[in-house]
C-alpha cells in the first residue's frame, strides 16, 4: 500500500535547516556579482562586454569545481564537502583585501574565482544533499524549497551592494574601499560557519535517487545498467540546465544598466529594484512548491518557460517601465527552473546520482558565457540583449515538454 510522502523527517530538521542555509549564502554572493558588474565599470572604467568577464569568472569555477567537487563529496561524504566548499568561499572572499589594495580587475576576477570555486562545491553538495533528507517523491518539493532561500539571499545581495557600494555621494561609493570591507565580513561569517557546522553531528544517510544494482534487479528497472550519458534525460537536464544559467547571468548581468539606461534612474535605485526582483524569484519558488502538490514538476516548467518568453519580448522592446517591470517578472518565472531542471535530471540515476550531480553542476558555466554574447549587443543596445535570452527559454521548454518521453519512469 503507498503512503503520502512526507516533506521530511525529524531526525532530519537540524542538518536541513543548515544546509538551506547554504543556498542563503551563495545566494548572496552571486547577486553581489551583478552589482560589481556595475561598480567596476564605473570604478575601473571597463566597457559592459569587458565587465562580463565577471560572470565568467563565477559560473566559470562551476565548470571547473564540478567534478572536483563530487568526486571528493563521494570519497569523503556530504560533511566534508560543505566544510570544503567553506573553506574555499571564505578564502575568495579574503583575497578581495589584496585585489582592492592593487585595484586590479584580474586580481578581482581571481579572488571570484576562488570564492565561486567554494560556492559551486556547497551547490554540488547541497542539491543531492537536500534529497537525500528524505523520501525522493517529495525531492523536488525539498529542493525548491531550499532554493527559496538562495532567494532570500538574492534579496540581500544586491541590497547590500545599493547600500554599501553602489549609493552615489557614498563615502566610497567611486573607489573599491566598500567592497573590501563588504568582502572581509562575508569571510568572517563564512568563516564562522564553517567552524560551527564541524560540530554538527549529521545523521546517517543515504540519497534516495541511489538504489543499489540489486534493488534494481529486484524491481525489474531495465535502466539499472544503462551509461549516464545513454540516459536521455539526464543528457537533456545538462543541457537545460547549461542555457537555464546562460539566461539568468546574462538577465542579472545587465539589470542594473537596463535601469540606469532605459528607465533613467541611478544605478543604486535599479540595484534595489534588482533586490526586489529577488523577491519575486523568492515568491516564484514558494509558489511553485505548493503548484507541484497539483502539477507536475516538468509541465510547471515548461509553463514558466513560456512565461520568460514572453517577458523577454516585452522587455528587448524597451518600453520603459513596462518592460522593466517585465524584467522583474523574468526572476519570478525563473524561480523554479535551477532546482527543478537539478531534480528532473537526477531522477532515476540509482548509483550514479552523484557523478550526474557533478556533471549538471558543470552546465553552469553557461552562465559565464552568455553573458560576453550579450555584453556585445549591451554596448549598442542593453534592451536588443535581452532577444538572447529567448533562446534558452525555449530550450528550456523543450526539456518540460519533452521529459515524459526521455524518462518515462518517472513521468
Amino acid at each position: 500500500m503507498s503512503t503520502q510522502a512526507k516533506f521530511t523527517e525529524s531526525k532530519y530538521l537540524v542538518v536541513l535547516v543548515f544546509v538551506t542555509s547554504l543556498f542563503l549564502m551563495w545566494g548572496i554572493s552571486m547577486t553581489l556579482g551583478d552589482t560589481l558588474n556595475k561598480h567596476f565599470q564605473n570604478v575601473l572604467h571597463i566597457s559592459k562586454s569587458r565587465s562580463a568577464y565577471v560572470q565568467l569568472s563565477i559560473f566559470g569555477a562551476y565548470f571547473f569545481m564540478g567534478i572536483p567537487a563530487g568526486l571528493f563529496m563521494k570519497k569523503f561524504g556530504y560533511k566534508a564537502g560543505v566544510l570544503m566548499g567553506l573553506a574555499l568561499y571564505a578564502a575568495g572572499a579574503f583575497l578581495f583585501v589584496p585585489a582592492a589594495d592593487s585595484e586590479s580587475f584580474t586580481f578581482f576576477r581571481i579572488a571570484l574565482f576562488i570564492l565561486a570555486c567554494g560556492m559551486a562545491t556547497l551547490e554540488t553538495v547541497a542539491h543531492p544533499f537536500v534529497a537525500a533528507l528524505g523520501d525522493q517523491r517529495t525531492s523536488d518539493q525539498r529542493i525548491n524549497f531550499a532554493q527559496a532561500f538562495n532567494g532570500v539571499g538574492g534579496v540581500i545581495g544586491p541590497f547590500l551592494g545599493s547600500v554599501l557600494i553602489l549609493q552615489k555621494g557614498g563615502e566610497h561609493s567611486d573607489d573599491l574601499v566598500s567592497v573590501k570591507h563588504l568582502y572581509i565580513a562575508i569571510g568572517l561569517i563564512v568563516a564562522a560557519v564553517a567552524i560551527l557546522f564541524s560540530f554538527i553531528k549529521v545523521p546517517p544517510i543515504s540519497d534516495p535517487h541511489v538504489i543499489d544494482d540489486d534493488a534494481y534487479a529486484v524491481a525489474g528497472a531495465e535502466k539499472a545498467d544503462v551509461k549516464l550519458f545513454k540516459q536521455k534525460h539526464f543528457i537533456f537536464a545538462v543541457v537545460a540546465q547549461l542555457f537555464n544559467v546562460a539566461a539568468q547571468g546574462g538577465t542579472w548581468a545587465f539589470f542594473i544598466n537596463y535601469g540606469a539606461e532605459v528607465v533613467h534612474i541611478s544605478d543604486s535605485q535599479a540595484a534595489l529594484f534588482f533586490s526586489g526582483s529577488m523577491v519575486m524569484m523568492m515568491i516564484g519558488r514558494f509558489v511553485g512548491t505548493a503548484l507541484m502538490r497539483f502539477i507536475k514538476p516538468y509541465k510547471l516548467l515548461a509553463i514558466f518557460a513560456a512565461g520568460n518568453i514572453l517577458m523577454c519580448l516585452i522587455v528587448a522592446q524597451g518600453l520603459g517601465w513596462v518592460s522593466f517591470i517585465a524584467l522583474m517578472f523574468i526572476n519570478f518565472f525563473f524561480s523554479i527552473m535551477f532546482p527543478t531542471i537539478f531534480s528532473l535530471g537526477l531522477k532515476d540515476l540509482g548509483p550514479k546520482t552523484q557523478q550526474g550531480s557533478s556533471f549538471i553542476v558543470m552546465g553552469v558555466v553557461g552562465g559565464g558565457l552568455f553573458p560576453l554574447a550579450m555584453g556585445l549587443i549591451a554596448n549598442q543596445s542593453v534592451a536588443h540583449a535581452y532577444y538572447l535570452p529567448i533562446i534558452c527559454y525555449l530550450v528550456i521548454f523543450a526539456f518540460g515538454f519533452s521529459y515524459p518521453k526521455l524518462n518515462k519512469k518517472s513521468a
